[in-house]
């Protein structure tokens, strides 16, 4: 552990010396944006997501109860929070070198997490449209895409689904045929700016491709203002973290690297946890 993060703060420092924009922005009080009251009754208008606990279980849906379980996402979603409010930033990435790096199953949990504060607003649109990773994760089935709602075919209120009064879902439950164009359309940016003109959420979360096995993520992340990468631990090469974390500062500012799929014993409460 001591090893990898020293090896990506070597890579962010010398990156950093190249690409002044890595620098995290430092904002006066009156640029930080002020988020607007949103419409209650257009969250509340939407249908309840229904997890079964099966579901909960096998996908590993950590943060949905909360509890000590949750503790991992729980110190995420404070991060998160902290550079988000503090760098006004309201369109969050999460991404990956390749696939399998647990993306989707933590973008869920990290949704819960940020569930559990009520006096936010969290929405989340899965943009990984090759794949209904995190309508499978949260063991959910339909008929559209995102791509349908971007194109015009579906409407984002009747393609959406609710998580208690806070969390919105986007969803895809078929793959789309053409991700890269659909995310790289102007369709796409005019979306995205009504759902977020309609529903004034505090943070949008996006689900989206994995860098290196398509150009899908490489047209759209210059649309949000920061990006997490997610690696998997014993499977992400170090040479790997370091491209695509060069391809990521290169599109949006890198919040951070999370590294999944590991296991440690904590003991700061006693216990030990196995951490997803």
């Amino acid at each position: 552990m001591d090893r990898l993060q020293q090896a990506i703060q070597k890579a962010r420092q010398e990156r950093a010396a190249r690409n002044p924009r890595s620098e995290p922005l430092q904002l006066t009080e009156d640029q930080q944006l002020v988020a607007e009251e949103p419409d209650d009754g257009l969250w509340t208008a939407l249908p309840e997501i229904s997890i079964d606990a099966k579901t909960v279980k096998s996908n590993r849906l950590m943060s949905y109860a909360g509890g000590h379980d949750a503790a991992p996402y729980d110190m995420l979603r404070t991060k998160v929070l902290q550079q988000t409010l503090s760098n006004g930033w309201r369109r969050l990435a999460l991404t990956s070198p390749y696939s399998g790096a647990g993306k989707s199953t933590s973008t869920a949990n990290l949704a819960f997490s940020l569930g559990r504060q009520t006096d936010l607003r969290i929405l989340v649109i899965d943009f990984d449209m090759r794949r209904m990773g995190l309508a499978g994760v949260l063991g959910q089935t339909g008929k559209n895409s995102m791509g349908d709602v971007i194109k015009g075919k579906v409407r984002f209120e009747d393609h959406a689904v609710r998580h208690g009064e806070n969390v919105i879902f986007g969803l895809n439950y078929v793959a789309a045929r053409n991700p890269s164009e659909i995310l790289q359309s102007r369709q796409m940016v005019e979306t995205l700016e009504h759902i977020e003109a309609t529903y004034k959420p505090d943070l949008i979360m996006f689900d989206t491709p994995p860098l290196m096995g398509s150009d899908d993520s490489h047209g759209f992340l210059k649309n949000v203002d920061c990006a997490l990468l997610l690696v998997a631990a014993e499977k992400t090469s170090m040479d790997h973290i370091d491209l695509a974390e060069r391809q990521l500062s290169e599109l949006t500012n890198v919040m951070g690297v999370v590294l999944n799929k590991c296991r440690y014993i904590s003991g700061a409460y006693g216990n030990e946890y196995g951490v997803y």
